[in-house]
Order: structure tokens, then sequence, then C-alpha cells
């Protein structure tokens, strides 16, 4: 009997260690790892000059990096300014956690105007794999002794003008050449007031996306001539309600005609509001419900409509629509109820929900419950009626009683 005793506990022992033994291993390998260069200045990378570039990398996986190690691998016209500095020890990397690092690299004096390449090794554990991702960087001495000067020529267009949780949206720019004359002496020296756009990013913060890459520009602009560069963005469901401050940085006629922006970008969760006017409440089975509809988000909502919902209640219309409306609009809506049937018990719960736009963004959601009330209410006709009634009663009886008299008269 003992033996059989050891023999399932051998039997349940190895069972659990083959159930625990895949999630273990799952969780090994649940570091996923994505490489990527965050930016490089200067762009391009000049030649016979220092370039500075920020590797980021990121944990999307579930399990951490235990030992993570960083290594640059730069191929001709690159190199490392330091062998030391070659490779970065950044330890321990835990899941939706990001680690950026700076390499210092020069650019050879004899290389051409193009694209050079780079590696980026990474190892998650001391002692594992080695895995690599190459990139490309820009190579040049792309500068001009063009004087025009790139400004923003007016605000930044948000659209929409202020984002909520989770919306998708643009921004654009328009820089223009602030030059007014095709020429200008400096130290008896003429020069062209031509502009130069060499590159032009949109950088977001945590919360917020750009998902628009770079533009890169290649040809001149006149003096008082514009370039519209429009950028895509995305703002996380989770992020709070504040001002968030992108950076917008354009590459000129040369490096000394870089310039750098810090471009404020609102985001505000508040929407539609749906107030009762009146008494919620019906009569006899029926009545007209009234509610004030307030825009309270900072900029117009446009495709604004109401619906009600109680179980065993009938509403007309199905779904108010309003249309557009502008910040602190107040619209004044009435919808008629009837309930279906004589066996509702009161009160009930009256759902409200508003959809609308928030740019091209649709938002659907449940802004109130409140309670349905019903009132059973005697007509003031049924009263007539009654009234009427009897006094037909006491008229027929006078005459019937009258005429019985006369008949005995006679």
């Amino acid at each position: 009997m003992l033996g059989k005793y050891k023999t399932v506990l051998y039997i349940a022992v190895v069972l659990l260690f083959l159930f625990l033994l895949p999630l273990n291993a799952s969780a090994a390998d649940g570091a996923d790892l994505r490489v990527s260069i965050l930016k490089y200045d200067p762009v391009p990378a000049e030649i016979g000059e220092y370039v500075s570039v920020w590797v980021k990398v990121e944990n999307l996986g579930y399990a951490k990096a235990d030992d993570l190690s960083i290594r640059m691998v730069p191929e001709y016209p690159f190199s490392i300014d330091s062998a030391e500095n070659a490779e970065v020890n950044v330890g321990i990397l835990t899941p939706d956690n990001a680690a950026v690092h700076e390499f210092r690299l020069y650019t050879d004096p004899g290389a051409k105007q193009g694209t050079g390449t780079i590696e980026v090794w990474y190892q998650e554990d001391s002692g594992g794999t080695w895995f690599k991702k190459e990139f490309d960087l820009r190579v040049g001495s792309d500068s001009f002794d063009s004087k025009g000067t790139m400004e923003l020529a007016e605000d930044p267009v948000k659209e929409p003008e202020v984002f909520m949780p989770g919306d998708t949206g643009t921004i654009s720019f328009t820089l223009q050449n602030s030059a007014s004359a095709y020429t200008v002496t400096i130290d008896g020296e003429q020069y062209d007031t031509n502009a130069r756009v060499q590159s032009a990013s949109l950088q977001g913060v945590e919360g917020i996306k750009v998902t628009t890459e770079t533009y890169y520009g290649n040809g001149v602009i006149g003096p008082g001539e514009s370039i519209d560069l429009t950028y895509n963005l995305e703002v996380d469901e989770s992020i709070p309600d504040g001002t968030y401050y992108l950076t917008f940085s354009t590459v000129g006629s040369s490096h000394s005609y870089n310039s750098n922006w810090r471009i404020p970008l609102k985001v505000d969760s508040s929407s539609v509001r749906v107030i009762p006017s009146k008494p919620l409440a019906l009569e006899n089975g029926e009545g007209t419900l009234e509610f004030d509809v307030a825009n309270i988000h900072p900029n117009a909502l446009s495709s604004v409509s109401v619906k009600l919902e109680a179980e065993g209640v009938e509403f007309s219309p199905s779904e108010y629509f309003i249309g557009s409306m502008d910040s602190d609009e107040l619209f004044t809506i009435e919808v008629d109820a009837k309930a279906e049937s004589e066996d509702i018990s009161f009160p009930l719960d009256l759902l409200i929900y508003a959809d609308y736009r928030n740019g091209l963004n649709e938002h659907t959601e449940q802004v109130d419950v409140r309670q349905l009330q019903h009132h059973v209410v005697e007509n003031e006709n049924d009263y007539g009626i009654y009234i009427a009634a009897a006094l037909l009663i006491v008229v027929a009886a006078g005459a019937y009683v009258f005429y019985r008299r006369r008949k005995e008269n006679e």
C-alpha cells in the first residue's frame, strides 16, 4: 500500500514539473527588444566632423532583460570615437521601458556625400547571443551661402484644435522665407537670399506619438515663399488631461540656420453634457422629456446627437440629432416618451448617450444615468363627463316625475 502512495506522489510531482516547465521557458523568452535610432545630430553627418547618434532599445515583451548590452559597430565612412566607448552595459531592462545611449562617431574626411551604414548589436543576457540591426545615416557637407531664413509664418494648425484621449489628428506648419529682397550685401559681398529646409522633424512625448517620418527637402525657397508640412499624431487613450510640448526641429541652409520650436498641444477629455431642464416623469404612461445639451469641450464638436434608453419605454425621436456645436454652446431638446405596457415598474433607469465627432474622431459615451418617474393623474375632462352625466340623470328623473304627475292629474 505504501508503494502505491509513493508511485502516485511521484507521478504528481512529474506532472507538476511538466506543467510548470513551459511557463518558466515562456517567461525566459518574454523579453522582446526593439532597437531604433532615436535621432542623430547634425543631419546630415558632416564630412570630417563628429556626429552624435542616440540609440534606443525598448522592451516590448512581458519579461525583463536581465543584463542588456549595446554595441556600436560603424562601417566606413564612420568610426567610433574610442574603442572603449563602442559597448555599453545597460543592465536590467524591465517590460514597457526603454534605454537610450549616445554614441559619438567620426565621419572620415574622404567620405563622399550620400549615406553611410552603422550596425547596432544588442545582447539580452551576458554570454548570450548577439543580434544586430543596420541603419543608414545621411552623409554630406550640405552648407550653403544662401542667407534666407525660414521662420514659422503663423501658429501651427491642429486638427482637432484640442485632442481627446485616444484621438488621432494632424498638426500643420507653414515655413516661410523671411527675406524680402533677392540679394543682400554683407561686408561688401553679395549673397542670394534663397533658403533651404534640409530636414524638418516633429518629436512627440510620452503619450503622444508622431507617425509621420522626417521631411527631407531638396530645393530652394525664394524670398517670401513658403512650404506647408503636415504631421500625423496619435494620442494614447490613458493620457491625462493637460498641455504637452512637442519639438519641431528644422535644418536650414547651414547648421547655423537650424531651429527648434516648442509646440504646445492640449489634451482635454471634457465633451458633451446632457442636463434635464424639467422633472423626468411620465403622466399616465406618457410625456415629453426636456434636456439642455451643452458642449463643454474647448473646441467645436460636430455630428452631436443624443439618445435615450429605458427598459419598456419608447422614445421619439429615437435619436435626437443636433449637428455642430461651438464650445460652451447650449441647445434645448424635447423627446416624447411612452410606456409600452401598463405592467412597467417605476422608477426606471434612464440611460443618456451622446454621439459626437472631435475632428474626424467618432466618440460614443454614456454621459449620465437618471431616474424616470411615473405619476397617475385624473384627467379634468373626465370630471366634466361625470358631472354632465349626473346632470342628465337628474334632468331625466325630474322630467319623468313631472310626466307621471301630469298623467295622474289627467
